[in-house]
């Protein structure tokens, strides 16, 4: 038994911009299982620290039912959302 190929539509951008700007549905010109967010895409990063830390690290994350990545990333997220101060430009 042959498998069925499904065909692709495509279309210009042009073609797609005025379909969207009609407010015309456009969703089954995208392919949304390969969509991507720009910027999300996960970087490897290497960071050493004291026992010590590591030891308070895994003692909050158990506390909160994460792993110590992700309250690591939790927090440095929160850090990094901050406004920055006139203080620290």
């Amino acid at each position: 038994m042959k498998a069925k190929t499904l065909k692709v539509k495509t279309s210009t951008a042009k073609a797609f911009d005025r379909k969207f700007d009609s407010g015309a549905r456009v969703t089954d010109l995208l392919q949304l299982d390969r969509a991507r967010r720009v910027g999300t895409e996960a970087r490897r990063v290497n960071v050493d620290f004291p026992a010590w830390m590591v030891e308070s690290l895994d003692r909050e994350a158990r506390r909160l039912g994460v792993t110590r990545q992700s309250l690591i990333k939790l927090w440095l997220a929160d850090k990094l959302e901050q406004p920055v101060s006139a203080e620290r430009r």
